[in-house]
């Protein structure tokens, strides 16, 4: 791995209940083929949707990539748009994941605080991309699907994988036509 360069992970959920794909990590393999440029270490990561293994595999992301940012691709039928998640709680996780186990205390982290908040200002962002021309309807959450701390940014999108894909695709020929400009 190459020191010089920042290191960004970026996750995406495995099959759950009758998704046999999940399109968070469709999107975020995409993002992958895309690149986010020379200067940028990208890692990607399918996270299982299991609860236990979540609590183990995310800060062994950390502790191996000892990345600058990490975001968290899921997927919610729910969402109108890509929705950035400033806040993750702790608390009323009442569904068996794939493992057909639920946390006895429906905590995502037992003695965990009730919410986390990420560092990111999450706004900030969000007016950003929607002056930036992308075309993307962005929006800011503060009740994530899971805890989310420190850097780490967790970005929803509807089960279709085409509005997060469409997010990359743009976000890369802005930022490509942007660094061509500036040479």
């Amino acid at each position: 791995m190459d020191n010089s360069k920042r290191t960004v992970v970026v996750t995406g959920f495995g099959p759950f209940g009758e998704h046999t794909v999940n399109a968070s990590w469709v999107a975020v393999q995409e993002l992958k083929k895309l690149g986010l440029g020379g200067e940028v270490n990208l890692h990607v990561s399918e996270v299982p949707v299991e609860y236990q293994t979540v609590q183990s595999l995310v800060p062994s992301l950390w502790k191996k990539y000892h990345p600058l940012l990490v975001v968290h691709v899921g997927v919610s039928g729910m969402a109108t748009t890509v929705t950035l998640e400033k806040c993750g709680r702790n608390h009323g996780y009442k569904g068996l994941d794939n493992s057909s186990f639920c946390p006895d205390s429906q905590c995502c982290i037992v003695g965990g605080p009730d919410c986390i908040n990420s560092v990111i200002d999450m706004e900030s962002v969000c007016k950003r991309v929607t002056a930036s021309g992308l075309g993307v309807t962005v929006s800011v959450s503060k009740d994530a699907g899971s805890l989310i701390a420190g850097k780490t940014w967790a970005v929803r999108c509807r089960p279709s994988s085409s509005r997060c894909f469409s997010f990359w695709t743009r976000l890369k020929r802005k930022s490509t036509a942007s660094s061509t400009s500036t040479k």
